[in-house]
């Protein structure tokens, strides 16, 4: 989420391994496989476009409106005619209500997760998740085990693995303002009861959460074995990403995009990792989604 916007509606308080010698909190390094910025049509649609996620098999964008909080933000889905151009399809049904509703996800077998601060005021958490099929959710319900359910504490952005099994998701510190005070990334690991917080994710992620900046919107291959996400060291916020070799291990370095310029956040990557899909504000304010591809 834009990071200005992340609670409205008066709550409480309210992404290649490196040389070892690298700094592994310096994203001076840069990413060039990524080139050839090119803006994304979603025909049909009149309004702000942000928090893309594009589904596993590639056949629907999902994305939400703008975050303002001035504005019902809903999550819509858009079927794909070709790699620039989708046909906006409306509102997902089950999902949206006055709350802020945003930030969808999906796995392979069609569970269905988003962000909602709905009922944060008495459950302190945000996460929830349902069952999709053809535009619409059944079964919304607070994703177990996720939240720290400790007030000024908001999960604002996460993201499903394709197998389901993985939850990532960014925790911010809130304590006055919209913008928080600390923001890292965590995993969760599927379990009985739901998720469960992996007390490994600390070190998985030690490269992507450095001291002193705000990482959130993150989005991995299909295999885990990249991340891409979000880093505001500054004004404006930037895409960067990271590797690995192995589930088991932790994410190496992080390195620059960049193709990838402006005012931009949330990353999604297509099923065959060519394609990374984000938002992009443009010179008149409005969020449009963008794309950079790679060979």
């Amino acid at each position: 989420m834009v990071l200005g916007c992340l609670i409205p509606l008066g709550l409480a308080l309210l992404v290649h391994s490196p040389a070892q010698a690298r700094d592994p909190a310096d994203p001076s390094a840069e990413a060039t496989s990524f080139g050839n910025l090119q803006a994304v049509t979603i025909t049909g649609n009149r309004q702000d476009a942000m928090e893309p996620f594009l589904t596993r098999d590639g056949k629907v964008l999902f994305f939400n409106n703008s975050n303002a909080p001035s504005v019902d933000t809903n999550l819509f889905w858009a079927t794909k005619v070709d790699d620039l151009t989708f046909q906006l399809q409306g509102e997902i049904d089950g999902v949206n209500g006055p709350a802020l509703d945003a930030v969808a996800s999906m796995d392979l077998s069609n569970n269905f997760y988003f962000v909602s601060t709905r009922s944060y005021d008495t459950t302190l958490s945000t996460i929830y998740s349902g069952t999709y099929s053809k535009g619409s959710v059944s079964g919304t319900a607070v994703v177990a085990g996720v939240s720290p359910t400790r007030r000024g504490l908001v999960d604002f952005d996460q993201e499903i693995s394709a197998d389901g099994n993985t939850l990532y998701f960014t925790e911010g510190l809130f304590t006055g303002g919209s913008v928080p005070a600390s923001s890292e990334l965590r995993i969760a690991r599927r379990s009985d009861n739901g998720f469960r917080r992996d007390a490994q994710g600390r070190e998985i992620l030690r490269t992507i959460n450095s001291a002193g900046r705000l990482n959130y919107a993150a989005c991995t291959s299909a295999d885990e074995l990249e991340i891409f996400f979000t880093r505001l060291n500054g004004k404006e916020p930037t895409i960067l990403m990271a590797s690995r070799t192995s589930t088991t291990k932790p994410f190496g370095a992080v390195e620059r995009i960049p193709a990838i310029s402006g005012f931009v956040e949330a990353p999604t990557i297509s099923p065959d990792g060519r394609s990374l899909y984000f938002h992009r504000r443009n010179p008149d304010g409005v969020f449009s989604i963008y794309r950079v591809t790679r060979p």
